[in-house]
């Protein structure tokens, strides 16, 4: 390339010091702008025409022939045509740091906590491409939450992703706060989509505590605020999620929810002129979802020898079940993304049953990789009971069950209430997961002694219960 076509490359690449349009119309939620050629994330600041008024923040969602269309951050009112428009040429992007550690942002990376500016943030990518399938790490290390239910029953490993399923009021958020506080990760990300105003403070002084603040970064957008301010900040908390990973950190990424995300992500898509496809939700919701969970994982850092440590991002995210049907479109698309699920019974919370874990709906799909044998052995037992005493339950509880027709089903009736009392737990109650392990042991063992004892001479107890199953 002699010097002339070089010349011409960078002149056809340069990007202008500004990008300048103006208003020409308003539909709904958004604004039409003409001559403001900026990528689609781009962030924008509208000016009031005469320079008078206050500046209002938007992102350019699409565009529509030659004209951009926007997206305000808060309302539209005050806007009028003619007012200017101009695009952040930079690309999204948003500041990261460790500061960010016991501090509460917006979808803007800007914080809401009344502290100070955090120093030493430099800015990051906050849609960086796609981690190459090849270059994500097996997982084979196990994570303890600190919640019994889930560290015997649906084990998670380092970079799974796993959804909690609920309605509302259930325990979702409850059960995100003992993770919070109890992991053994090095990081919390928690971002708060959609939730009320008064629950944001209840969850970070009552769930999260001071202990569980200190080593987390939670990214805020309430219901009241615009769409895309509640897109943003999923982003947002996956480029933090992201930045402490490449700080070789295990993190705990959590979002609650991933049903209010795409409520967002509906509103925004219908707003920039999107079909509505099932049930309502647009195509672009459908696409979000795996662009957005597939960002946690384990990875293989780049210039790590096989001895070095690597970070990993580890998912929980909750899934708010409308009418407690698991098959609704977002639920139905989650599930068939993530690693695992666990379900939380409305049943159980009605029982006083926390957390309202129900371990024969939920599944981890690495916790045999990440499990011991004995462990791994332990489980399988307890779900066979469990399972048993589901299927006889309306027998047990009304006294037709006949005591002695089916050993497995007689052993669930005795071992009952000890795995009740083990998958259990307070908000305040705390465990060495080797003590919650020996104890699910120790009842696999009492059920293999008790189907032993309660099966004819010269059976198998182990075909009697695979019988009986």
């Amino acid at each position: 390339m002699n010097f002339l076509q070089r010349a011409i490359h960078s002149i056809r690449e340069a990007e202008p010091a500004r990008l300048v349009g103006s208003v020409v119309a308003l539909r709904g939620l958004t604004l039409l702008v003409d001559h403001l050629p900026a990528v689609v994330g781009s962030l924008v600041v509208v000016r009031s025409a005469g320079g008078r008024g206050e500046q209002k923040r938007g992102e350019v969602v699409g565009f529509d022939s030659e004209r951009a269309i926007v997206m305000l951050l808060g309302s539209t009112i005050g806007v009028r045509a003619g007012d200017e428009v101009e695009a952040d040429v930079s690309g999204p992007t948003i500041h990261m740091g460790r500061s960010l550690l016991g501090r509460v942002i917006n979808g803007l990376g800007e914080p809401i906590d009344g502290g100070p500016r955090p120093p030493d943030v430099h800015p990051h990518r906050l849609v960086p491409p796609p981690i190459h399938p090849l270059g994500r790490r097996r997982i084979d290390q196990m994570l303890i939450t600190g919640v019994r239910a889930v560290d015997l029953m649906t084990t998670v490993g380092k970079g799974q992703r796993l959804g909690i399923f609920s309605g509302p009021g259930v325990g979702k958020s409850t059960m995100l706060g003992m993770v919070a506080r109890r992991t053994a990760a090095d990081v919390n990300v928690i971002a708060l989509i959609g939730e009320r105003g008064r629950e944001v403070r209840e969850f970070i002084e009552d769930c999260l505590g001071e202990t569980g603040l200190n080593r987390s970064v939670v990214v805020v957008a309430t219901s009241d605020e615009s769409p895309l301010m509640r897109v943003r900040a999923a982003f947002v908390a996956c480029a933090a999620a992201e930045f402490f990973r490449d700080q070789h950190k295990d993190v705990v990424l959590m979002v609650d929810s991933i049903t209010r995300l795409a409520h967002a992500q509906r509103q925004i898509g219908l707003a920039a002129g999107e079909p509505p496809a099932t049930k309502g939700y647009t195509p672009s919701v459908f696409s979000l979802l795996p662009t957005l969970l597939e960002r946690a994982g384990a990875v293989e850092a780049e210039g790590r020898r096989p001895g070095d440590r690597h970070g990993s991002i580890t998912g929980f995210y909750n899934i708010l079940v409308e009418g407690d049907d698991l098959t609704e479109p977002v639920s139905d698309a989650v599930r068939g993304i993530l690693d695992g699920h666990v379900v939380l019974a409305r049943r159980l919370a009605q029982r006083a049953h926390y957390p309202a874990l129900d371990v024969l709906d939920s599944i981890s799909r690495v916790a045999v990789a990440v499990s011991d044998p004995e462990h791994a052995a332990a489980r399988r037992t307890a779900i066979r009971l469990l399972a048993a005493y589901r299927e006889s339950e309306e027998l047990i509880q009304i006294g037709a069950y006949a005591s002695g027709s089916n050993p497995l089903t007689d052993a669930a009736i005795t071992l009952k209430p000890r795995l009740d009392a083990l998958l259990q737990q307070r908000v305040d109650e705390a465990e060495a997961f080797a003590s919650a392990r020996g104890r699910l042991i120790e009842i696999a063992r009492g059920a293999e002694r008790l189907l032993a004892a309660r099966t004819p001479t010269g059976a198998n107890p182990r075909h009697a219960a695979a019988g009986a199953r």
